[in-house]
Protein backbone atom coordinates (compact mmCIF):
# COMPACT_ATOMS: atom_id res chain seq x y z
CA UNK A 1 0.00 0.00 0.00
CA UNK A 2 2.77 2.41 0.28
CA UNK A 3 4.46 1.77 -2.67
CA UNK A 4 1.11 1.79 -4.53
CA UNK A 5 0.82 5.39 -2.51
CA UNK A 6 4.38 6.41 -3.78
CA UNK A 7 3.67 5.79 -7.46
CA UNK A 8 -0.12 6.62 -7.78
CA UNK A 9 -1.37 8.98 -5.15
CA UNK A 10 -3.93 10.38 -7.02
CA UNK A 11 -6.44 7.21 -6.26
CA UNK A 12 -7.27 9.19 -2.67
CA UNK A 13 -8.83 11.72 -4.80
CA UNK A 14 -10.64 10.01 -7.31
CA UNK A 15 -12.21 7.49 -5.31
CA UNK A 16 -14.37 7.98 -1.40
CA UNK A 17 -11.59 6.16 0.48
CA UNK A 18 -12.90 8.57 3.40
CA UNK A 19 -16.31 7.40 3.14
CA UNK A 20 -15.12 3.53 2.59
CA UNK A 21 -12.58 3.64 5.30
CA UNK A 22 -15.43 5.48 8.10
CA UNK A 23 -17.86 2.52 7.45
CA UNK A 24 -15.13 -0.24 7.18
CA UNK A 25 -13.82 1.20 10.68
CA UNK A 26 -16.59 0.82 12.22
CA UNK A 27 -17.22 -3.01 10.84
CA UNK A 28 -14.64 -4.05 12.45
CA UNK A 29 -15.60 -3.32 15.70
CA UNK A 30 -18.94 -4.22 15.44
CA UNK A 31 -17.50 -7.76 14.37
CA UNK A 32 -15.05 -7.86 16.96
CA UNK A 33 -17.64 -7.22 19.63
CA UNK A 34 -19.71 -9.72 17.80
CA UNK A 35 -17.22 -12.55 18.39
CA UNK A 36 -16.30 -11.16 21.80
CA UNK A 37 -17.99 -13.78 24.22
CA UNK A 38 -19.60 -11.25 27.64
CA UNK A 39 -18.80 -14.61 29.72
CA UNK A 40 -15.57 -15.63 28.58
CA UNK A 41 -14.16 -11.75 29.22
CA UNK A 42 -15.39 -12.03 33.02
CA UNK A 43 -13.37 -15.51 33.62
CA UNK A 44 -10.56 -13.17 34.42
CA UNK A 45 -12.30 -9.89 36.07
CA UNK A 46 -11.14 -10.54 39.21
CA UNK A 47 -7.51 -10.57 38.84
CA UNK A 48 -7.19 -7.29 39.12
CA UNK A 49 -3.50 -6.84 39.98
CA UNK A 50 -2.45 -7.92 36.55
CA UNK A 51 -5.17 -6.10 34.87
CA UNK A 52 -3.55 -3.12 37.07
CA UNK A 53 0.20 -3.93 35.73
CA UNK A 54 -0.81 -4.37 31.60
CA UNK A 55 -2.82 -1.45 31.78
CA UNK A 56 -0.60 0.94 33.47
CA UNK A 57 2.51 -0.33 31.15
CA UNK A 58 -0.07 -0.04 27.86
CA UNK A 59 -1.17 3.43 29.20
CA UNK A 60 1.40 5.00 31.57
CA UNK A 61 4.85 3.46 31.20
CA UNK A 62 4.88 3.71 27.42
CA UNK A 63 4.17 7.01 27.36
CA UNK A 64 6.02 8.21 30.06
CA UNK A 65 9.48 6.03 28.85
CA UNK A 66 8.59 7.81 25.58
CA UNK A 67 8.09 11.98 27.49
CA UNK A 68 11.59 11.01 28.96
CA UNK A 69 13.24 11.52 25.82
CA UNK A 70 11.69 14.74 24.88
CA UNK A 71 13.55 16.75 26.21
CA UNK A 72 16.60 15.83 23.68
CA UNK A 73 14.60 16.17 21.02
CA UNK A 74 15.27 19.55 18.52
CA UNK A 75 14.13 20.51 15.74
CA UNK A 76 10.45 19.98 13.23
CA UNK A 77 12.26 17.21 11.61
CA UNK A 78 12.47 15.10 15.21
CA UNK A 79 10.17 16.96 16.88
CA UNK A 80 7.56 15.66 14.51
CA UNK A 81 9.18 12.01 14.66
CA UNK A 82 9.02 11.64 18.34
CA UNK A 83 5.43 12.89 18.02
CA UNK A 84 4.74 9.69 15.79
CA UNK A 85 6.45 7.76 18.55
CA UNK A 86 4.67 9.07 21.25
CA UNK A 87 1.29 7.99 19.40
CA UNK A 88 2.32 4.57 19.18
CA UNK A 89 3.56 4.32 22.89
CA UNK A 90 -0.34 6.36 23.74
CA UNK A 91 -2.13 3.53 21.83
CA UNK A 92 -3.69 0.24 23.41
CA UNK A 93 -2.63 -3.29 23.25
CA UNK A 94 -3.66 -5.94 20.84
CA UNK A 95 -6.06 -7.88 20.64
CA UNK A 96 -6.11 -11.22 18.53
CA UNK A 97 -2.18 -11.52 18.50
CA UNK A 98 -1.70 -11.13 22.29
CA UNK A 99 -4.28 -13.64 23.21
CA UNK A 100 -2.93 -15.92 20.62
CA UNK A 101 0.87 -15.55 21.90
CA UNK A 102 -0.55 -16.22 25.45
CA UNK A 103 -2.01 -19.43 24.52
CA UNK A 104 0.93 -20.60 22.68
CA UNK A 105 3.58 -19.74 25.59
CA UNK A 106 1.15 -21.28 28.33
CA UNK A 107 0.13 -17.83 29.83
CA UNK A 108 -3.51 -16.88 31.86
CA UNK A 109 -5.62 -17.02 29.04
CA UNK A 110 -9.14 -15.23 30.17
CA UNK A 111 -6.50 -12.75 31.89
CA UNK A 112 -5.29 -11.65 28.12
CA UNK A 113 -8.44 -11.89 26.85
CA UNK A 114 -9.78 -9.19 29.75
CA UNK A 115 -6.70 -6.84 28.90
CA UNK A 116 -7.07 -6.98 25.10
CA UNK A 117 -10.59 -6.61 25.49
CA UNK A 118 -10.75 -3.59 27.68
CA UNK A 119 -6.98 -1.95 26.45
CA UNK A 120 -9.12 -0.78 23.28
CA UNK A 121 -12.11 0.98 25.18
CA UNK A 122 -9.87 2.74 27.28
CA UNK A 123 -8.11 3.78 24.85
CA UNK A 124 -11.07 5.50 23.07
CA UNK A 125 -10.57 7.68 26.01
CA UNK A 126 -7.25 7.98 27.12
CA UNK A 127 -5.36 8.12 23.83
CA UNK A 128 -6.65 11.19 22.65
CA UNK A 129 -6.27 12.73 26.45
CA UNK A 130 -2.28 11.88 25.33
CA UNK A 131 -2.19 13.31 22.31
CA UNK A 132 -3.85 16.55 23.12
CA UNK A 133 -1.38 17.82 25.28
CA UNK A 134 0.93 18.14 21.83
CA UNK A 135 -1.54 18.44 19.21
CA UNK A 136 -3.39 21.23 20.50
CA UNK A 137 -0.12 23.17 20.32
CA UNK A 138 0.50 22.35 16.57
CA UNK A 139 -3.37 21.90 15.50
CA UNK A 140 -5.38 24.60 15.81
CA UNK A 141 -8.36 22.67 15.04
CA UNK A 142 -8.03 19.49 17.53
CA UNK A 143 -11.12 19.34 19.28
CA UNK A 144 -10.89 16.59 22.10
CA UNK A 145 -14.46 16.52 22.18
CA UNK A 146 -14.77 16.51 18.32
CA UNK A 147 -12.53 13.49 18.25
CA UNK A 148 -13.90 11.41 21.25
CA UNK A 149 -17.16 11.79 20.07
CA UNK A 150 -15.90 10.24 16.39
CA UNK A 151 -13.86 7.54 18.33
CA UNK A 152 -17.46 6.55 20.49
CA UNK A 153 -19.45 6.21 17.33
CA UNK A 154 -16.60 4.60 15.32
CA UNK A 155 -15.47 2.23 17.88
CA UNK A 156 -17.28 1.82 20.94
CA UNK A 157 -21.05 2.00 19.52
CA UNK A 158 -20.47 -0.70 17.11
CA UNK A 159 -18.58 -2.58 19.51
CA UNK A 160 -20.99 -2.50 22.54
CA UNK A 161 -23.84 -3.64 19.65
CA UNK A 162 -21.92 -6.71 18.53
CA UNK A 163 -21.57 -7.81 22.04
CA UNK A 164 -25.48 -7.76 22.78
CA UNK A 165 -25.77 -9.53 19.43
CA UNK A 166 -23.06 -12.02 20.27
CA UNK A 167 -25.94 -14.47 21.85
CA UNK A 168 -27.58 -14.24 18.73
CA UNK A 169 -24.78 -14.33 15.97
CA UNK A 170 -21.87 -15.18 17.55
CA UNK A 171 -21.57 -18.58 16.24
CA UNK A 172 -21.96 -17.07 13.08
CA UNK A 173 -19.06 -14.47 13.51
CA UNK A 174 -16.47 -17.48 14.85
CA UNK A 175 -17.56 -19.82 11.85
CA UNK A 176 -16.30 -16.91 9.70
CA UNK A 177 -13.20 -15.91 11.18
CA UNK A 178 -11.16 -16.04 7.99
CA UNK A 179 -13.16 -14.10 5.87
CA UNK A 180 -13.35 -10.97 8.52
CA UNK A 181 -9.72 -11.53 9.17
CA UNK A 182 -9.37 -10.65 5.61
CA UNK A 183 -12.33 -7.89 6.27
CA UNK A 184 -10.44 -5.99 8.72
CA UNK A 185 -6.74 -6.31 7.02
CA UNK A 186 -8.26 -4.86 4.07
CA UNK A 187 -9.56 -1.78 6.04
CA UNK A 188 -6.75 -1.29 7.54
CA UNK A 189 -4.99 -1.46 4.36
CA UNK A 190 -7.15 1.17 2.45
CA UNK A 191 -6.13 3.40 5.83
CA UNK A 192 -2.47 2.56 5.00
CA UNK A 193 -2.87 4.04 1.86
CA UNK A 194 -5.09 6.89 2.29
CA UNK A 195 -2.74 8.21 4.55
CA UNK A 196 0.32 7.60 2.82
CA UNK A 197 -0.90 9.25 -0.68
CA UNK A 198 -2.11 12.17 1.19
CA UNK A 199 1.61 12.62 2.92
CA UNK A 200 2.77 11.97 -0.03
CA UNK A 201 0.85 14.09 -2.73
CA UNK A 202 2.17 17.24 0.28
CA UNK A 203 5.77 15.97 0.22
CA UNK A 204 5.76 15.52 3.88
CA UNK A 205 8.18 12.68 3.39
CA UNK A 206 10.25 14.89 1.17
CA UNK A 207 11.68 16.56 4.54
CA UNK A 208 12.32 13.80 6.27
CA UNK A 209 15.83 12.19 5.94
CA UNK A 210 16.49 8.18 5.85
CA UNK A 211 18.92 8.48 8.68
CA UNK A 212 16.17 10.02 11.00
CA UNK A 213 13.70 7.54 10.07
CA UNK A 214 16.38 4.38 10.96
CA UNK A 215 16.41 6.43 14.08
CA UNK A 216 13.05 6.14 14.74
CA UNK A 217 13.23 2.49 13.73
CA UNK A 218 15.85 1.85 16.60
CA UNK A 219 14.02 3.75 19.08
CA UNK A 220 10.92 1.36 18.95
CA UNK A 221 13.05 -1.87 19.30
CA UNK A 222 14.77 0.17 22.28
CA UNK A 223 11.22 0.52 23.70
CA UNK A 224 10.08 -2.32 23.33
CA UNK A 225 12.79 -4.11 25.15
CA UNK A 226 12.48 -1.70 27.98
CA UNK A 227 9.09 -2.26 28.30
CA UNK A 228 9.80 -5.89 28.75
CA UNK A 229 12.21 -5.55 30.85
CA UNK A 230 10.15 -3.31 33.79
CA UNK A 231 7.83 -5.32 33.50
CA UNK A 232 9.47 -8.77 34.37
CA UNK A 233 10.69 -6.88 37.18
CA UNK A 234 7.62 -5.72 38.05
CA UNK A 235 6.05 -9.20 38.04
CA UNK A 236 8.74 -10.57 39.37
CA UNK A 237 8.48 -8.05 42.44
CA UNK A 238 4.16 -8.72 42.93
CA UNK A 239 5.17 -12.36 42.64
CA UNK A 240 3.04 -13.46 40.07
CA UNK A 241 3.16 -16.96 38.90
CA UNK A 242 3.98 -18.42 35.69
CA UNK A 243 0.93 -17.86 33.72
CA UNK A 244 0.23 -13.97 35.36
CA UNK A 245 3.72 -13.66 34.69
CA UNK A 246 3.57 -14.56 30.76
CA UNK A 247 0.15 -12.66 30.15
CA UNK A 248 1.59 -8.99 31.92
CA UNK A 249 4.82 -9.42 29.64
CA UNK A 250 2.74 -10.55 26.52
CA UNK A 251 0.09 -8.48 26.55
CA UNK A 252 1.68 -5.11 28.11
CA UNK A 253 4.44 -4.93 25.48
CA UNK A 254 2.20 -5.23 22.72
CA UNK A 255 0.27 -1.81 20.31
CA UNK A 256 -2.45 -2.25 18.03
CA UNK A 257 -1.74 -1.65 14.35
CA UNK A 258 -5.53 -2.10 14.22
CA UNK A 259 -6.22 0.90 16.71
CA UNK A 260 -3.13 2.72 15.77
CA UNK A 261 -4.34 3.31 12.13
CA UNK A 262 -8.06 3.80 13.41
CA UNK A 263 -7.45 6.48 15.53
CA UNK A 264 -4.49 7.79 13.27
CA UNK A 265 -7.74 8.40 10.51
CA UNK A 266 -9.70 10.24 13.36
CA UNK A 267 -6.71 12.44 15.38
CA UNK A 268 -5.15 13.07 12.07
CA UNK A 269 -7.93 13.98 9.88
CA UNK A 270 -6.96 16.45 7.48
CA UNK A 271 -3.58 16.38 8.09
CA UNK A 272 -0.69 16.50 5.50
CA UNK A 273 1.48 14.54 7.55
CA UNK A 274 -1.04 11.23 8.90
CA UNK A 275 1.03 8.90 7.06
CA UNK A 276 4.03 9.45 9.06
CA UNK A 277 2.57 8.87 12.35
CA UNK A 278 2.15 5.11 11.05
CA UNK A 279 5.48 4.29 10.64
CA UNK A 280 6.56 3.89 14.06
CA UNK A 281 3.44 1.72 14.73
CA UNK A 282 4.54 -0.45 11.38
CA UNK A 283 7.41 -0.96 12.36
CA UNK A 284 6.71 -1.60 16.33
CA UNK A 285 4.10 -3.91 14.85
CA UNK A 286 6.14 -6.28 12.89
CA UNK A 287 8.58 -6.45 15.37
CA UNK A 288 6.21 -7.36 18.17
CA UNK A 289 4.93 -10.32 16.04
CA UNK A 290 8.26 -11.69 15.18
CA UNK A 291 10.10 -11.73 18.57
CA UNK A 292 7.07 -12.51 20.73
CA UNK A 293 6.13 -15.53 18.42
CA UNK A 294 9.76 -16.63 19.37
CA UNK A 295 9.83 -16.26 22.57
CA UNK A 296 6.08 -17.66 23.15
CA UNK A 297 6.97 -20.80 20.82
CA UNK A 298 10.40 -21.42 23.15
CA UNK A 299 8.13 -21.06 26.37
CA UNK A 300 5.83 -23.69 24.94
CA UNK A 301 8.36 -25.83 25.39
CA UNK A 302 9.56 -24.66 29.23
CA UNK A 303 6.32 -25.67 31.35
CA UNK A 304 7.53 -24.44 34.79
CA UNK A 305 8.97 -21.52 36.37
CA UNK A 306 12.40 -22.42 34.70
CA UNK A 307 12.09 -19.83 31.99
CA UNK A 308 12.46 -17.44 34.62
CA UNK A 309 15.97 -17.96 36.33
Amino acid sequence: MIVLAWFYPGLSKSLPLHEISSIGISGIFFFYGLKLSPARMLEGLTNWELHFVVQSATFLLFPVLVLLIKPFIHGDEYTLLWLTVFFLAALPSTVSSSVVMVSIAGGNIPGAIFNASISGLIGILITPLWMGFFLTKTMSSFDFGEVFGALLLKILVPVITGMLLHRFFGKFAMRHKKQLTTFDKTVILLIVYQSFSESFLSGVFDDISIIALLIVGAGVIMLFFAVWFIISLISKWLAFDREDRITALFSGSKKSLVHGTVFSSVLFAGMSSAGIFLVPIMIYHAFQLVIISIIAQRWSRIKTDALWS
